[in-house]
């Protein structure tokens, strides 16, 4: 019987969109939620469900107790988590059979990943796929024994009955899945030291590379297949192998792909910025919702691509997706907020997905008058640019030479004219109901976007953007960062109350040495450095050579996850293999490139079949396998040289600079009294210095 009940209806995660519904004016309800700061979790402070948060305190009540536990798990942006509360969360007698029978848990997952990782596998052991809502049954200790994405109301009733029944009349048998349950969940997550394995090579990496472009969609960018995601380290990896390595047709794939985001629905044409993914092949119709993440790391792309192509479309990109994200997501103290909602209020007052983002014809036709011949054209409206009951989702499909020269007006007068008509529509758009804002402020996603701002600034020159990223960067560090060098996780309304995760860590430190490496201000390179001691100490699994996901002082789960596979964002120990050999090079001797190496040697096992897994590691195949270049800059115009030589991608390389003597041995008895000198060095051994950054770049190539 356990094994029956187990495989309830599971959803796949990537077709569901995001929403959340309206305050209610009265509340007959209220449970512990309502001390919680999560909108999630804020959320269903009211329903009937006498929900709590994911606290050391609630186990051990339920221990005492010996009920089970019901953790449901979701976030502020999820479509069908929403759906079930309205179906079964907010009904009092679908409430009254959870409380009598279960301790109830509500987690927003973005708060608490460490959580979701664990009962994610736990779903996806048990029934094969997993999703938002992620809706778990465990003992009181925590260990899973059923679990289920969206159930709708009745079905979901019948199994809280069949567990209820079972947990009380046949315990031990509960007891022993879960046990079992419980192993694999620690087994799959195992990681072994290949300590006598030899640094994955660059012919072994060519290999994996043409495997993983077999799945490349030559003609509409990313992959052949829908959903499509971004996959920004996807890209951003291609970048580097294909420019460190002469591979245009690699390039060619990273420039259609960034250019058919940038044509897609998938990409807000009117106010900016993207949304999650696209539903089908042609980057047309988005999952509406727009992450912080996804903006942040995109923006990076973008940046720098256009250092390598100067493709103006990838610096309008940059742009406008940082003004939409100053717009919205810009919190005044300096953070950056979550997300915003993929659905909204349509104009019949209910809420509807992508209701504030798109447009029928008569509107378009009413609002742009003689213009909308041309944007009818630009953004086809037509039967490639419809989506649904005579909505369409503005995309691109020709480049402005092609519409310019088919109205017989230069290029010049067409930006003109599309800039002038989206600026109509934002206004109209404006007028809308609004999707609503998750403003609660995530550690980790702002170290993504901070990265994103310093790229912008690097190679595309802009002040506004090194403004942002200082006033985030503080923000940061007067917010989220401790006395003892440990992070939050969290903050909102001044209150931060979950410690950090690795991936906190891992974007934060990553992010603060970028920022250095434009400002040369070592109090952002000493933060890093002491964010990564830290980590050594407090995350590292001494026996594996990896890093834990969860700190060493934090209250423990079924395991302590080692995250290794790079999805939408870069996995947090990928993350942190690149920071130690970048900080090797600026430490020589503190062993930070040893712990790179090995970590890199511990997971190359999967580059052969999977290299879109694990791109973001395959950077660091590349660092040790190709020239990675210490440049110097020591002298009175040391930011100028800096600012001139940090604008070329030099992906495989780190900047240092200071007036005069500084503290890295990199900078010691380099000064010239009257001289600004930069020097080009391999593991610390340097040419001679030069003054400009041309000679810079004519030294670099001279090492090949």
């Amino acid at each position: 019987m356990l094994k029956r009940i187990t495989i309830v209806l599971v959803l796949p995660f990537f077709f569901f969109g995001c929403k959340q519904k309206s305050d209610k004016v009265t509340h007959k309800h209220t449970n512990a939620l309502i001390n919680e700061t999560s909108p999630y979790l804020l959320q269903h402070a009211h329903n009937p469900v006498n929900w709590e948060a994911w606290h050391p305190e609630v186990l051990e009540r339920a221990q005492k107790e010996d009920k089970p536990l019901l953790i449901s798990i979701g976030y502020a942006a999820c479509h069908w988590c929403h759906v079930m509360e309205k179906e079964c969360f907010e009904d009092e007698e679908v409430a009254q059979m959870m409380n009598e029978n279960f301790i109830n848990i509500k987690i927003d997952r973005e708060e608490r990943p460490d959580v979701d990782q664990i009962y994610m596998d736990a779903i996806q052991m048990m029934s094969g796929n997993g999703g938002w809502p992620l809706n778990i049954v465990a003992l009181p200790d925590g260990r899973p024994f059923w679990g289920a994405t969206y159930v709708p109301k009745d079905n979901w009733v019948k199994s809280l009955q069949q567990l209820t029944e079972l947990y009380k009349n046949d315990k031990a048998r509960v007891t022993q899945y879960a046990t079992d349950l419980a192993s694999g969940i620690h087994a799959i997550n195992l990681v072994e030291n290949a300590k006598d394995s030899d640094l994955y090579t660059l012919e072994q990496l060519d290999v994996a590379v043409a495997n993983w472009s077999q799945y490349f969609d030559s003609f509409l960018g990313g992959y052949k297949r829908a959903p499509k995601f971004m996959m920004p380290n996807n890209w951003d990896f291609l970048l580097h192998y294909a420019t460190a390595n002469d591979k245009p047709e690699l390039l060619e794939q990273v420039n259609t792909t960034l250019r058919r985001m940038a044509y897609g629905g998938v990409y807000d044409h009117v106010g900016g910025g993207f949304s999650r993914y696209a539903v089908d092949t042609t980057w047309h119709v988005p999952h509406f919702e727009k992450m912080l993440y996804d903006n942040g790391q995109l923006s990076s792309l973008y940046a720098k691509a256009y250092a390598v192509t100067k493709n103006e479309m990838y610096k309008e990109v940059v742009d406008e997706t940082l003004a939409f994200v100053q717009e919205e997501l810009w919190d005044e103290n300096g953070g950056f907020y979550s997300s915003l909602d993929a659905d909204s209020l349509n104009e019949e007052g209910e809420l509807e997905e992508g209701a504030y983002y798109v447009w029928t014809k008569e509107q378009l036709t009413q609002l742009l008058g003689e213009d909308y011949s041309i944007f009818e054209a630009y953004y086809n409206i037509n039967s490639y640019g419809l989506w649904e009951e005579g909505n369409y989702v503005l995309i691109k499909d020709k480049p402005d030479e092609e519409i310019a020269e088919k109205f017989n007006i230069s290029v010049a007068e067409l930006k003109t004219k599309m800039d002038s008509a989206r600026k109509i529509l934002k206004e109209e758009r404006a007028k809308r109901s609004k999707p609503r804002l998750d403003d609660k402020i995530l550690t980790s996603w702002n170290g993504l976007m901070l990265k994103g701002l310093v790229d912008a600034y690097r190679y595309l020159g802009n002040d506004a953007y090194l403004d942002m990223a200082l006033k985030n960067a503080k923000f940061i560090e007067t917010e989220m960062i401790k006395e003892d060098h440990s992070l939050f996780r969290n903050h909102k309304e001044g209150k931060s109350s979950i410690n950090g995760f690795l991936e906190d860590y891992a974007s934060v430190i990553e992010a603060y040495l970028a920022l250095y490496e434009v400002t040369f201000d070592e109090k952002w390179l000493n933060h890093s450095k002491k964010l990564l001691d830290y980590t050594k100490v407090h995350f590292m699994d001494k026996e594996s050579g990896m890093f834990f996901f969860t700190s060493d002082e934090d209250h423990s789960l079924i395991r302590r996850s080692i995250e290794t596979n790079d999805n939408v964002i870069s996995a947090s120990n990928s993350i942190m293999a690149k920071n130690l050999l970048k900080f090797h090079k600026l430490y020589p001797d503190e062993g930070y490139g040893d712990i790179a190496k090995q970590m890199v040697i511990n997971v190359q096992k999967d580059f052969d079949t999977s290299a879109q897994g694990f791109a973001n590691w395959l950077h660091v195949v590349l660092y040790e396998n190709q020239n990675f270049y210490e440049i110097a800059l020591v002298g009175e115009n040391y930011k100028t040289l800096g600012k001139e030589v940090a604008s070329t991608y030099l992906p495989n390389s780190i900047l240092v600079g200071s007036k005069q003597e500084g503290n890295l041995e990199l900078l010691e008895n380099r000064y010239v009294d009257g001289e600004t000198y930069a020097y080009v060095c391999i593991e610390g051994t340097c040419k001679l210095p030069v003054t400009s950054s041309d000679k810079v770049l004519e030294q670099i190539k001279s090492f090949r």
